[in-house]
């Protein structure tokens, strides 16, 4: 391990997590439906994850112990309000518990809003393509916020909300191939969410299934991590929008952002269109929703490279993650400044990770990511905080448990943490 420079006392240094993807028994909300329905894309189900919900003082404290100074998790609305207009008043006392053990520890809580999973009576409503669904963000956040703003420094709104825009690509990516008769390659990672694509038919049957399940035409289930149209992605900027405006009417101290997943998109001569195209659907199109914003929440995991023909896919030999994204950890510098280069307000990276067998595998990362954030901030660019994704080994989304991301290894037959060398080397940058 090499020697680390510290941040100031004032920099977040940190992991990220998702309700569903570690609390487990998230039983009101639509992944859990998906998960067990018949023919699933989903390689596991959720089930108790890494019960992070009975367990968050002992992982907390496990943060505080390895000198992590802050943590981004998600409260999840499917807990908060399991049905249209009811509000769980257990629940929002068990957040409460989670936030006030972060300041117990000296942990700085950055919270949340939506992070993939919905109620399943949204998505049965129409989900993320229909505008009631702004009034019904905009409801949960005001009572998330008048219960629990007291104890929330900094709120992410929704995470990712780019997401559909990514899909969508995909699916228009496949489509052509499927069109062409060509090969798709499965293997390959096309978002940097744990997302599979399966044969058409297979898809077609499991959407049919979760049409039944949501009680509505398969067409109509459109859950957040689907092919977004502009309208769906108007709702989502809206529902940010919105969710803004009420924070700060309610608590104009808490600092408001929302993330986006970005790639380092790096270009040989011949493939400046692409990319210049890319930018623009990826995050400069979300620039005037978000100007009014108090940070940006990045997320990155790797470099795309393209040419005159378009994307250029890794040579043979080149490093890859278990995520089948090329490793570089590089990239999350290159993505500061292009993000520098449009926004002039505080930069949180919010996520970025590998998913490694090989916990030496992560150590260089960090190092390696942690050291172009330095550069950056050198020269004057504005990073407030880096928070790991993940703080613990978790459910991947359609991946299931097979990704390991996180500083902390968890063995799920006994729920036993066994903390990563990778966790005291993150620990070890921060001034705590």
């Amino acid at each position: 391990m090499m020697e680390t420079k510290k941040f100031n006392e004032n920099f977040l240094i940190g992991a990220s997590t998702a309700a569903h993807q570690v609390e487990g028994n998230n039983t009101n909300s639509d992944f859990w439906v998906m998960e067990q329905l018949p023919g699933t894309v989903y390689k596991d189900p959720s089930l108790d994850a890494v019960d992070h919900y009975n367990r968050y003082e002992e992982d907390i404290k496990l943060m505080a112990e390895a000198g992590l100074n802050a943590y981004r998790f998600s409260i999840e609305w499917a807990r908060i309000e399991p049905s249209k207009g009811n509000f769980d008043k257990k629940e929002i006392e068990h957040y409460r518990d989670v936030l006030k053990c972060c300041h117990e520890h000296g942990i700085t809580p950055v919270v949340t809003l939506h992070h993939f999973s919905s109620p399943i009576w949204l998505i049965s409503a129409g989900g993320w393509e229909q505008e009631s669904t702004i009034g019904h963000f905009e409801e949960y956040t005001r009572y998330v916020v008048s219960e629990l703003g007291d104890l929330i420094p900094y709120i992410c709104t929704i995470n990712e909300a780019n997401m559909g825009i990514q899909i969508t690509r995909i699916m228009e990516k496949y489509k052509r191939q499927a069109e062409m008769a060509q090969k798709v390659d499965l293997k390959k990672s096309e978002v940097q969410t744990g997302l599979n694509i399966q044969s058409q038919s297979s898809m077609a049957q499991y959407f049919m299934a979760c049409g039944e399940a949501f009680g509505i035409d398969p067409r109509d289930v459109q859950v957040f991590l689907a092919s977004r149209t502009d309208k769906g992605n108007k709702i989502i900027m809206t529902c940010h929008e919105k969710a803004r405006r009420i924070i700060k009417e309610l608590k104009p101290e808490i600092q408001v952002g929302i993330t986006l997943s970005l790639y380092d998109y790096q270009t040989i001569p011949g493939g400046e269109s692409y990319v210049k195209k890319l930018e623009e659907e990826d995050f400069l199109q979300y620039l005037p929703s978000i100007q009014e914003d108090d940070f940006f929440g990045l997320q990155n995991y790797t470099r795309k490279i393209y040419g005159p023909e378009g994307i250029i896919d890794p040579s043979e030999g080149t490093r890859m993650t278990d995520m089948g994204n090329e490793y570089y950890p590089e990239a999350l510098e290159g993505v500061i400044r292009s993000v520098a280069n449009h926004w002039k307000k505080p930069i949180l990276v919010t996520e970025n990770g590998v998913a490694s067998t090989n916990d030496k595998d992560r150590v260089e990362f960090i190092e390696k990511a942690i050291e172009g954030i330095q550069q950056c901030m050198a020269e004057g660019i504005d990073v407030r905080g880096y928070l790991h994704w993940s703080l613990l080994d978790n459910f991947e989304w359609q991946k299931g448990y097979e990704p390991k991301f996180g500083l902390i290894a968890v063995d799920r037959t006994t729920q036993t943490r066994y903390p990563k060398e990778s966790l005291k080397v993150l620990g070890s940058y921060s001034s705590k």
